[in-house]
Parts: C-alpha cells; sequence; structure tokens
C-alpha cells in the first residue's frame, strides 16, 4: 500500500487504485453537501460569476460577430473545472483532518509545497480549453461561416433550422466530447492527488487515467452527474451554480480518497 509521505518521488506504480461503486460516489456527494453547509461558499460564487456573466453579455451585445464563441466558452468552462475547484478541495482536506477551514484557508493551496506542479497542471488545462475554443470556432467556419447572423435571434434560427445549423451542433457535439472525455480522464482526480501527496503531474495524469479505466461505469456515471447537474444548476439565471459547483467540488475531493489507496 502506498504511504501518505507526500514525497514528490512517489510514482504511480506505487498509487494504487481500489474499485468503486455507485454507493461510493453518493456518499462522495453527501460528504460534499456536509462540507458546503459546513463552510458554504455560494455568496463567494455569486461575487464571481453575476459580474462575469454581465461582462461577457456585454461584450457579446457590443460584437456580434462573438456569438458563435459563447456555446463553445460556456461550456468549456467544464474543461477548466477540476482548476477552479482547487479552493474547494483545500477545504475538504483540512476539514477532513480537522484543521482550520476558515475562509483564509481557501487559497491555502497557494502555499502548497506542490503549488509548481499544480501550477503545470493548470496550465494544460488552459491550453486544452483555448483549443477547444479554435477547434469549436473552425467547426462554426467550416459549416456556419455563410450564415452571417448579426442577432442572437438570427444566429438561434440559423443554428436548429438550416443544415449548416444541424452540422455545426452534431461535428460540435462531438468534437466537443473528445475534449470532455480527455480532461475528465487526466483531470477527475488529479488535482487532489498533486494536493494531497506532491506527486509529479505526470504521476498525478497517470493515476486519473487508471482510475477512470479501473471504474469505466462508475466514472461515466459520476462525469454524467457532474455535467448533468451543472446544466441543471445553470437554468435559473446561473444562480445554482453558486452552491451546485461547490458541492461537486468537494465531492470530487471524497471521490479520490475512495479510489485512490
Amino acid at each position: 500500500m502506498a504511504t501518505l509521505t507526500g514525497s514528490s518521488q512517489e510514482t504511480y506504480h506505487s498509487v494504487q487504485i481500489r474499485k468503486i461503486n455507485f454507493s461510493d460516489v453518493f456518499d462522495a456527494i453527501s460528504k460534499g453537501v456536509a462540507d458546503f453547509r459546513a463552510r458554504p461558499t455560494h455568496l463567494l460564487f455569486l461575487a464571481i460569476i453575476y459580474p462575469a456573466a454581465t461582462l461577457a453579455a456585454a461584450i457579446v451585445m457590443s460584437n456580434h460577430s462573438l456569438l458563435p464563441v459563447v456555446f463553445p466558452a460556456v461550456s468549456g468552462f467544464l474543461l477548466i473545472g477540476p482548476l477552479v475547484a482547487l479552493g474547494m478541495y483545500e477545504f475538504s482536506r483540512r476539514r477532513e483532518q480537522g484543521e482550520d477551514i476558515s475562509w483564509s484557508q481557501g487559497f491555502n493551496f497557494l502555499r502548497s509545497p506542490a503549488i509548481g506542479e499544480i501550477s503545470v497542471l493548470g496550465g494544460l488545462l488552459l491550453a486544452v480549453f483555448l483549443l477547444w475554443l479554435t477547434a469549436a470556432m473552425t467547426v462554426y467556419d467550416s459549416t456556419m461561416a455563410l450564415v452571417h447572423p448579426h442577432f442572437i435571434s438570427d444566429f438561434v434560427t440559423a443554428l436548429f433550422t438550416t443544415t449548416q445549423g444541424w452540422s455545426m451542433i452534431a461535428i460540435g457535439n462531438l468534437v466537443g466530447l473528445f475534449f470532455a472525455l480527455t480532461v475528465f480522464g487526466i483531470g477527475v482526480i488529479s488535482f487532489p492527488l498533486i494536493l494531497d501527496r506532491h506527486v509529479g503531474v505526470g504521476t498525478a495524469v497517470a493515476t486519473s487515467i487508471r482510475a477512470v479505466v479501473a471504474n469505466p461505469v462508475v466514472m461515466m456515471g459520476w462525469a454524467v452527474i457532474v455535467v448533468g447537474s451543472l446544466v441543471l444548476a445553470a437554468v435559473p439565471l446561473l444562480v445554482g451554480l453558486a452552491v451546485v459547483f461547490p458541492i461537486l467540488g468537494h465531492a470530487t475531493w471524497h471521490l479520490y480518497r475512495k479510489v485512490v489507496v
């Protein structure tokens, strides 16, 4: 069994993977809810979400040429979600160990000995996010470039009532699925593992992939829960994201603790 020494020399061969089932997933979610209740962060997320959404809306309304990038940018948030949730992992880690979970400790990961590895992996996810935006715009240019929508209503109409729009939806979703599965594989437990054991990026990514391969059905079920929860939470004017996203972040930490030995 791997020791919890926090050594950066620990390799993916010494980090063992445990088989889990859906009861473990639901228990992780339950513990995530408990963590959120112990340290609610919804006001913090609301303070971030609404100014960002308002700014983005203002930019798009002033420049309609940016309409095609709105959905890829919003959906691409899922690709960098593991990076954004670092504060949630830290709160859950500290609460699990009976340490201080005051607001000031939420960014304690910035002082972690593994901040270099965290930065590298975060940079990798941001690079994937930019690649996704590039791929999405390439799909748009190859399918709907001749449509030239000037208003949101025109864009939506063209998207759902034209052959070009249907083609963009089909191809875009396939490309998006590829990016989503790639990021899920490399990131589902890699950040918590780095934060917990200070392993290298290669070890963290390899272990995350091994966890998915060892538990394909359960991990895909977890992915569906994450995506479905975030989509539903975004429907009521994004308000639900302020609660759902932190809970999923806390739950991810507990799922990591269940799957990694």
